[in-house]
């Protein structure tokens, strides 16, 4: 293990006993806010160090391994061979467990999300598609106890959605869907298609966290132009009489955000200027990224659309995530929600690029 790290790994293993002297000591109240601020953070390091006292008790093991394997007796060298074997091999699985707990997370990780999903080249079947992708996403928020929310949407003429945004209610949403930002191409027979030519369509998926207080960029209300209008979504005579639903356009950017969702104008408006601030933060995350990061192929949260990141096969039943070059037949398995398989991977490659830059 390189020094640095282990140096880092001291520093880690000194602040959680510090924190842990201090959250025992009379002068810090439980209900005080330093206290809370304390525990979070204890609860953040505890995994790590956990894992650093168990790196250094292999270490020892290791240390009492080669002084049997010094010994006179001949048996008590066979014996240090072995366990020199087998604590080395554990030695390795642990330091590469410390590498990765040692990068550095991402703040947003476990934020709420907007989910976006636009129809892209393709006509109605792209629309019909984006549905599939937002029941895919909605399925699979379901299945992690997250509560999906929908902002506003455009249907397409034979189904599905032109434009569909929603907010994903859930801790940890942002971590486990930040990947899925970018062009989905699908590939099949459209049920229009009287010929039965195989047709290629695509989709745009932004993913876009949602700001906590401290996070939130200032905007000028001279910069806003606020429009009411007619819901057109469901809620029977109500929507029909009052101008509930809500368009901001921020005159700079030009960015328009609607919601239509909600019967009341105040609460549209509130969910409206939410979205609005999460696509600012990502327009501008996303100009630096593209400064600093030419190479990485998973540009975490930039909600890039100009690159295919994934191709959905339907004659052949599977889904290849060009990013990392993984194909899974289990296409029935992946548009029903099961995207934990893919979403690991991607995690997977991710870290490794983070370990990659930190070598």
């Amino acid at each position: 293990m390189k020094e640095s790290v282990r140096h880092r790994l001291q520093k880690v293993v000194e602040r959680f006993e510090e924190i842990r002297r201090m959250l025992a000591s009379e002068e810090i109240a439980g209900a005080s806010p330093q206290f809370r601020e304390l525990s979070v953070e204890y609860a953040r390091l505890q995994p790590l160090a956990e894992r650093i006292e168990r790196y250094l008790g292999l270490t020892r093991e290791l240390a009492a391994a080669r002084e049997l394997e010094a010994d006179a007796d001949a048996g008590m060298r066979t014996l240090g061979v072995e366990e020199i074997a087998r604590v080395q091999g554990e030695l390795n699985r642990e330091e590469s467990e410390l590498h990765r707990l040692l990068l550095p997370k991402d703040l947003r990780d476990e934020r709420n999300i907007f989910l976006e999903v636009r129809a892209g080249t393709g006509g109605d079947e792209a629309a019909i598609f984006a549905g599939e992708l937002y029941r895919m996403y909605a399925r699979f928020a379901e299945s992690k106890g997250f509560a999906a929310e929908v902002l506003s949407e455009n249907p397409g003429e034979q189904g599905g959605y032109r434009e569909i945004i929603s907010r994903i209610v859930g801790r940890g949403a942002f971590s486990l869907l930040k990947f899925e930002s970018g062009t989905h191409r699908v590939q099949r027979v459209p049920a229009t298609e009287a010929q039965g030519r195989i047709h290629t369509s695509t989709c745009t998926v932004a993913i876009l966290p949602e700001l906590d207080a401290v996070d939130e960029i200032e905007i000028n209300p001279a910069d806003l132009r606020v429009d009411t209008y007619r819901s057109s979504g469901a809620g029977g005579q109500h929507v029909n009489k009052t101008d509930s639903a809500v368009r901001i356009t921020h005159l700079p950017s030009g960015i328009v955000v609607e919601c239509q969702d909600e019967r009341s104008q105040h609460k549209n408006r509130s969910r409206a200027m939410a979205l609005l601030k999460a696509r600012l933060l990502a327009a501008e995350q996303q100009r630096q990224q593209s400064a600093q990061a030419h190479s990485r192929r998973l540009q975490v949260g930039s909600g890039e659309r100009s690159e295919r990141i994934r191709t959905y096969n339907f004659p052949q039943g599977r889904v290849t995530d060009h990013r990392i070059n993984l194909t899974l037949y289990k296409l029935a398995q992946i548009m029903d929600g099961q995207l934990d398989e893919l979403i690991a991977a991607l995690q997977q490659e991710y870290q490794a690029e983070l370990l990659a830059e930190e070598a």
